[in-house]
Formats: structure tokens, sequence, C-alpha cells
């Protein structure tokens, strides 16, 4: 079985069910319906990932994933960036809390992108402490993601924490 075929999963829209493949939304010209998001709102422009315990193969379909969407919604010049800081917060979220994850991406009317990574956990992440970090092959994802991004954070939840980012247009 392909890496594509087997994650990341995405809900359907009733939630009770999972399929591989990017959302595919209505195409309209015309006035959306009541209750139905118009084309072009942030719902249309959202990516929204499951993502199973250990599971670090599916670090780069997340990548990929978020490339061609990105493509798809007029900013592919985020592209990059924003594929590196998601590869460091899905790896952390799938590494050190033994839990799955959940990540999604957004791009709102302004352009900022959000990117936010929850897992079940309420540890929070930290940077190394040891004076030998420096040469580590590992443990330098949020010097990167502070270094890099507009904005971040952590915000603890009931059922753990998420990670965020946000990156503007250039």
């Amino acid at each position: 079985m392909d890496g594509q075929s087997r994650f990341p999963r995405q809900r359907t829209s009733s939630g009770d069910a999972y399929r591989s493949g990017p959302v595919q939304g209505p195409v309209s010209t015309g006035t959306a319906l009541p209750g139905a998001p118009a084309p072009g709102c942030a719902l249309h422009r959202r990516l929204h990932l499951t993502l199973d315990p250990a599971d670090l193969v599916a670090v780069g379909a997340v990548r990929r994933r978020l490339r061609s969407a990105l493509s798809h919604w007029g900013v592919p010049e985020l592209s990059d960036t924003a594929e590196l800081l998601s590869s460091e917060l899905v790896t952390n979220a799938l590494v050190h809390t033994g839990k799955g994850a959940v990540f999604d991406a957004v791009l709102g009317s302004d352009h900022r992108l959000r990117i936010e990574v929850h897992d079940g956990t309420s540890r929070l992440p930290g940077r190394r402490r040891d004076p030998e970090a420096e040469y580590a092959t590992s443990g330098r994802g949020l010097l990167l993601v502070e270094a890099l991004a507009d904005s971040w954070g952590v915000q603890l939840r009931g059922d753990g924490k998420v990670t965020w980012f946000e990156l503007a247009m250039p």
C-alpha cells in the first residue's frame, strides 16, 4: 500500500469516516446556499489532516499536501518555509507525545497562513538545555520555528496542546 493511500487521513464532512486525497469542495460562481461557505472564504482555504501515533512516514505526506494546497490557494511562495516548520511541529508531536496529531492549515483573507498541530499531551515543548545540543542531530525544531515564523506559540487545552505558527506574505 502506498503512503498516499495510508495517511494522512482526513475526516469527511460527516466526521465518522476517513478518506485520502485533497478536500474537494463545491466549485461555484454563483451565490452560496444559506449555511454553505461562499467560494473564496476561509473554509475553502483549509487543510485538515489526522495523523496516527508514531507514523513518521506521514510527515512527508503532510509536506506534499501542504505544498499542493498552498499552490492551489495562490500562495506558493509560502511553501518552503511552511513545509519546513510544519515538518518540525508534526514530527515533535508524533515523536515526543506517543499519540497522534491533528494538523490544520488555514489561509486567512489577509493571506496570513496559520498552521496548528494539536497533540494529546499537555507537556510543553522546550529547547535542549545540554551544552552539546549545538552538535546534536535533532532538537533544533523550535529554534527554526522561532527564527522563521512571523509569530508562534503554544496553547494548552483540556485534551492536550496546540503548537502553532503564522507566516505572512513576503
